[in-house]
């Protein structure tokens, strides 16, 4: 753990305090920064040296490390040959400060021409869409532009190293290739490449076209999912354009204290056609009451 810890930090202080600092305002208000580390440069292991003492040994290519929060500070760092006398001139050597509050990957990978070097990818930790995930592609490789396929067609054109491309798809199983711009021949792949609901899946491609060791390494990153839109709420049912709405001609009655069922309604005329008839008849026989009674 303390090796790993050490690579991390040093790795980290060899990249830019800009580049990784550009993940926001709010990223910068965080006291750590999260990194994951990929060794992607074939045939190459190293000695890291974290402020003049060797802290790794032999870090081997096409690892890529779990995330690690990390302090922000200020680190030196020699990077040699592993094997290599400590009073040798380092391949790679620099003092900077790690930034807070990024989450960020730290690659080495080889330039276009072969040339060893360091990149630095700032990731997007936002959530995804709802039954999506996020499909990233990174050229690291010493190759040309390259089309990404799928399913025999190009979806990326002309990705060159060290640039990437965003694709957010539905939750599946991706086969994917990587073939030289303009060309359906694979140089990488087909690759199987899960895309999971909240889930970044970043492939990488590494090697050299030149050597045949072309290859990919795969980093994915938990970032969760947004929130479902609510289901939409049923319309008001409206009259037809120009016309006005109906006016119901009647009102439920009740049964027992509960709403009478379906069919039951009473209509308001009905009952005050009801209450006429039972005005009239009682009005009827009082009439005949006092007619009998003068009679007598």
């Amino acid at each position: 753990m303390r090796r790993t810890f050490a690579l991390l930090l040093a790795l980290v202080a060899v990249a830019t305090a800009a580049t990784l600092g550009s993940g926001g305002p709010a990223a910068a208000q965080a006291e750590t920064g999260t990194v994951t580390v990929i060794h992607g440069v074939p045939g190459v292991t190293v000695d890291v040296y974290v402020n003049d003492e060797v802290t790794l040994e032999a870090f081997e290519p096409e690892t890529v490390t779990d995330p690690l929060e990390l302090p922000a500070g200020d680190y030196t760092v020699d990077i040699r040959e592993a094997g290599a006398d400590p009073s040798e001139d380092p391949i790679i050597t620099g003092s900077t400060t790690l930034p807070a509050g990024a989450n960020a990957t730290l690659i080495a990978h080889l330039t276009a021409d072969g040339t060893p070097t360091l990149g630095v990818f700032v990731n997007d930790t936002a959530p995804t869409a709802a039954g999506e995930g996020r499909l990233v592609v990174r050229h690291t490789a010493a190759a040309p532009a390259v089309d990404v396929l799928a399913g025999g067609s190009a979806v990326i054109s002309g990705l060159e190293n060290p640039n990437e491309e965003v694709l957010p798809l539905p939750a599946s199983t991706v086969s994917a290739a990587v073939a030289a711009a303009g060309t359906t021949d694979p140089v990488i792949g087909p690759v199987d490449l899960p895309v999971v609901a909240g889930q970044v899946t970043i492939a990488y491609a590494i090697g050299s076209l030149e050597d045949d060791s072309l290859g990919a390494v795969v980093q994915t990153i938990q970032v969760g999912e947004q929130e479902a839109p609510a289901p939409a709420a049923p319309a008001a049912p409206s009259a037809p354009a120009g016309q006005p709405m109906p006016v119901p001609s009647g009102v439920p009655a009740g049964e027992s204290g509960l709403a009478a069922g379906a069919g039951s309604s009473f209509p308001v005329q009905a009952a005050l056609a009801a209450v006429a008839v039972a005005l009239i008849g009682a009005g009827m026989s009082a009439y005949s009451l006092t007619a009998a009674r003068r009679r007598s």
